[in-house]
């Protein structure tokens, strides 16, 4: 146990670029994407491997935005493997051919997850915002033939959930290990085309009867991640937040979870400035929400409130504008009304597409 009775972290997501050659609609990246001039160096991504290693993390995905944008990533991932780290690329498959993963498994790459917007190429790359679907059959393709673990990573809305049963299907001919559905949790790009996205809870229950189903029938992990708009239960934070996982930004701040960009006043620490152990201690970022001290009620008193530990301070501050409330996707929020309001009568919209400057 670290000082201050902190456990280390053990999960690392190294956002090595915000750029990206999909324009994925529900993109949780901030809606301000850091620029290519601003992204931290090959020697500063080694650096923080090296000290990710020293600090305890075990697992890191190697993620963007895009990671195979970056000509260097052949070295931030072998960085990572000589402290220890394994390493899974979470990548778009653009751009994934034998001799570009050749080159990641010579480095030490041990997985591949592949990200699927829909089962056809037609609903797929309209929700990509480009041409893609190609691209990711051919990566599953490589993947497999290089004989690494492939997972497959889908977000699930309104447009794609009741093609769930092929998108799975799809799943089991590409060769996946393990299939994660995440209905979409409104941040960044999401928060933005929340009216386009939100799906019905007839379409919901549809889409969990037909994981049910697979379930009973296929070796393959599938991963239901439950919608909290619609459950009435809030989610703990990455596991609580500092709990567990600590992410870095492609401009070296480093941030409890993927989305605390757009929390106000929590000025995330920058690694250029700070080293990781530093940062993970002893920064008030990483201990704004820690524990259960800064809650307040019903939270403070609450028997789950070291279980969900008050939910997502992001989504509470989205939804409320105060991220100390309690997570209105909590039915005992004060704010619960919020949630039921947005999921009674879905509105819809057309796509805003995640693009530098939208």
């Amino acid at each position: 146990m670290s000082a201050q009775g902190i456990e280390p972290p053990w999960a690392l997501l190294a956002e090595v670029t915000h750029a990206c050659p999909l324009h994925c609609p529900y993109c949780s990246n901030p809606l301000e994407l850091v620029r290519r001039s601003a992204e931290l160096d090959t020697a500063e991504w080694v650096r923080l491997m090296g000290e990710a290693g020293d600090l305890g993390v075990v697992h890191a995905h190697i993620s963007g935005g895009e990671p195979l944008l970056r000509p260097d990533l052949a070295e931030i991932v072998a960085a990572a493997e000589r402290a220890g780290i394994y390493t899974q690329l979470v990548t778009s498959g653009v751009g994934l051919d034998a001799d570009r993963l050749g080159a990641l498994v010579d480095a030490g790459l041990r997985s591949v997850q592949l990200s699927v917007q829909d089962a056809t190429a037609a609903a797929s790359d309209h929700i990509a915002g480009r041409r893609s679907f190609a691209d990711k059959e051919r990566a599953a393709e490589v993947v497999r033939a290089a004989g690494l673990p492939l997972g497959l990573n889908v977000v699930l809305h309104r447009h794609n959930l009741a093609g769930l049963d092929g998108i799975i299907r799809l799943g089991v001919e590409w060769g996946a290990e393990r299939i994660e559905l995440a209905n979409t949790q409104f941040y960044g790009w999401a928060l933005r085309n929340r009216a386009a996205l939100l799906p019905g809870r007839e379409s919901l229950a549809a889409a969990e009867e037909t994981v049910r189903r697979w379930r009973e029938r296929t070796p393959i992990e599938l991963i239901w991640v439950v919608p909290d708009y619609y459950e009435g239960v809030a989610k703990p934070c990455m596991g609580g937040w500092g709990n567990r996982s600590i992410t870095i930004a492609p401009d070296g701040r480093v941030l409890p979870c993927p989305v605390a960009y757009a929390l106000p006043a929590l000025s995330p620490p920058n690694a250029r400035d700070h080293s990781l152990a530093w940062i993970w201690t002893h920064s008030p970022a990483f201990n704004a929400y820690r524990g259960t001290g800064w809650m307040r009620e019903p939270c403070r008193t609450c028997p789950q409130r070291e279980v969900d530990f008050g939910g997502c301070r992001c989504q509470t501050f989205a939804l409320t504008g105060d991220p100390a409330r309690t997570d209105p996707a909590c039915r005992l929020s004060p704010d619960h009304h919020l949630i039921q309001e947005l999921t009674a009568t879905p509105a819809d919209a057309d796509f805003v597409y995640r693009r530098p400057g939208a």
